[in-house]
């Protein structure tokens, strides 16, 4: 067999083994979904990702108004009719506080997290209606607040609302607008006199499923969240202005002003509490950057697990074609140094067996913690190419340095999953370090001899 045509089997076995690979990916992708299900499962059960938009002031007016209408004969004439409008009136102030409760949810083998908030809004109107027009006499109807919630469900017991002090009933859904929420009617004499100031105490305990968004719609707005989950990610359109995060859980605090945001503006074009979540790169469909179904700023946190499993497999099985190259790149090298014939059938089993370890890392992950799951299924994978490699090169040594080669292969592999920041440029030296290796290792080999002679006949020998 000649050189080139050695060369050219290896290419195509190398390719062959992509269909394994692809098939193992396409496992991890069903597994990713077969999670998903369970945080469907879950948020029906349950309560989905929450989102708090409020409170925000209404006050309903009907207003006369002069338009043309034309008559039977088609002559325009001008009349005077009543239309009903309303102000949507926001806090001065706002301050958002509370504690997130997290624990977990099993489906199966899939962990959920949920969690309780106990929070509590502070917040204080001071606006000024419109100046009446003698020419357009208005009436002032019942105003009310609106409190926008992303799921309902979530409420725990009855929340509290005082107005101006007073303790004021709640009633469900907001009035005169789409999405979950509550309202509550106001008496009439807070917006008499054209000035309206008084402040806005609402008690609450709101459950969720791995995401929370808060909409900063008053002028100034302050929002403290505590939580004992010790892996907090802060997405949305701001970050905290002060954080910590350690062992205990996390602490965080965003300064908002509406000079900085347009949630008033997105408000009053139906801009929601919270809307379908856009899965985060490695985190699981946990929301990264939650996303309205009408755009609205919002402060956003997500409870993300440590370690995702599903994201650390599916990117270690991007390394697999490099895996199996590197290794037919061994066999290929022992063959034409020590001529050493090596049978396809030898290359396929060696890849093959490659390929399982991802096979074996996702289902083992899935039970144990994910370190312990990569040990053994890279040791299992090492102990049976070693064994093997070891009779095709009729040696115990040469099967025992193979195997060396892939633990430090390995080994690599899993520094590259645990860091991600980094992840590019340890690949880029491990490729380096490799090439390097090859270069060394071949530098004084004549090619032209080794084409003539490989694929000549050795007499077996047996360990």
């Amino acid at each position: 067999m000649r050189l080139g045509l050695k060369i050219a089997m290896v290419v195509v076995l190398v390719l062959a083994i992509l269909i394994p690979l692809a098939m193992i990916r396409g496992t991890i992708a069903e597994r990713q979904q077969y999670r998903q299900q369970a945080v469907d499962e879950v948020t029906r059960s349950y309560a989905g990702e929450q989102g708090l938009a409020g409170p925000v002031l209404v006050v309903p007016y009907r207003e006369q108004v002069e338009v043309e209408e034309r008559d039977a004969t088609g002559v325009l004439r001008k009349q005077v009719r009543e239309v009903d409008r309303q102000w949507l009136f926001f806090p001065k102030t706002m301050h958002v506080h509370g504690r997130v409760l997290p624990s977990i949810r099993k489906r199966g083998l899939h962990q959920v997290r949920v969690y309780e908030w106990q929070g509590s809004i502070d917040a204080a109107f001071d606006v000024r209606l419109p100046d009446a027009d003698p020419a357009r006499p208005r009436t002032l109807g019942a105003p009310w607040l609106d409190i926008g919630i992303a799921d309902v469900r979530g409420l725990v017991g009855a929340p509290t609302l005082r107005v101006a002090g007073a303790a004021t009933p709640i009633l469900q859904g907001q009035k005169g607008r789409g999405g979950g929420g509550v309202h509550a009617v106001l008496p009439q004499l807070l917006v008499a006199g054209g000035r309206i100031a008084f402040p806005v105490q609402f008690g609450f305990a709101l459950r969720g499923t791995e995401a929370l968004a808060i909409v900063p719609l008053a002028d100034t707005n302050r929002i403290v969240l505590d939580s004992p989950w010790p892996h907090p990610q802060f997405n949305g359109d701001f970050l905290p202005r002060t954080h910590r995060i350690d062992g205990k859980g996390f602490h965080a605090e965003w300064d908002v002003s509406s000079l900085a945001s347009n949630a008033q503006a997105q408000y009053r074009e139906g801009g929601a509490a919270m809307g379908k979540a856009t899965p985060a790169p490695g985190h699981d469909g946990v929301a990264a950057a939650v996303e309205a179904s009408a755009s609205i700023d919002r402060v956003g946190l997500s409870l993300v697990e440590p370690v995702n499993l599903y994201s650390k497999v599916d990117r270690a099985s991007k390394y697999g074609l490099l895996f199996v190259l590197l290794t037919f790149v061994g066999f290929f090298l022992f063959e034409t140094i020590k001529q050493l014939p090596i049978h396809p059938i030898q290359y396929a089993l060696v890849g093959l067996a490659l390929a399982i370890f991802f096979l074996l890392l996702l289902s083992l992950s899935e039970h144990i913690a994910f370190g312990l799951a990569y040990s053994a299924a890279a040791l299992a994978c090492i102990g049976l190419i070693g064994y093997y490699v070891g009779h095709v090169l009729r040696s115990r040594t040469r099967g025992m340095g193979f195997a060396a080669m892939l633990g430090l292969l390995y080994a690599a592999l899993y520094g590259l999953l645990m860091s991600e920041d980094n992840a590019l440029v340890l690949g880029a030296g491990l490729l380096f370090v490799v090439l390097a290796a090859i270069m060394v290792a071949t530098r004084k080999v004549d090619w032209y001899q080794v084409g003539a002679r490989i694929g000549a006949p050795s007499a077996p020998t047996s360990l």
